[in-house]
C-alpha cells in the first residue's frame, strides 16, 4: 500500500504517513515482520501511538493479521475505544502465541482458544 518495503521503525513511520496521504482515519502497522520486536503502530492525523511486544520465538503465526483484526473488531463492538481495543487484541494475539500451539506440518496458526 505504500510502495516500498518495511523493514524496521522508521519504515513503519514512513508508511503510516504515505498511506494517510490517500487514506483517512485510524491506520494500524504491525510489526510483526521486524527482526528484534514486534511492536505495532497506530497513526492518526500526525500522531503516532506505538504498542510495544516482544517477539515471540513460534513459527506458528499464520493467520496473526487476520486475527489481529478481528480482534480489534470484537473489542469495538464491545464499546471500547480505539487504544483499549487495539492494546486487548494484542494481549490475545501475544496468548495466543506463546501457547506454542502446533498442528500438522509448517507454518500453522496460532492457537485461537489458548485463554479458554
Amino acid at each position: 500500500m505504500c510502495g516500498f518495503e518495511i523493514e524496521n521503525k522508521e519504515d513503519m513511520q514512513k508508511a503510516a504517513i504515505k498511506i494517510a496521504e490517500k487514506y483517512s482515519g485510524y491506520i494500524l502497522i504491525k510489526g510483526g515482520h521486524l527482526v528484534t520486536g514486534s511492536d505495532d503502530l497506530l497513526y492518526m492525523d500526525g500522531d503516532c501511538i506505538w504498542y510495544e511486544q516482544e517477539r515471540i520465538n513460534n513459527m506458528n503465526s499464520h493467520g496473526t493479521g487476520c486475527t489481529l483484526s478481528s480482534a480489534i473488531a470484537c473489542n469495538l463492538a464491545e464499546g471500547h475505544d480505539v487504544n483499549t481495543s487495539i492494546l486487548n487484541a494484542k494481549n490475545y494475539i501475544t496468548g495466543a502465541l506463546k501457547a506454542n500451539f502446533s498442528i500438522g506440518k509448517g507454518r500453522g496458526p496460532l492457537n485461537h482458544c489458548w485463554n479458554l
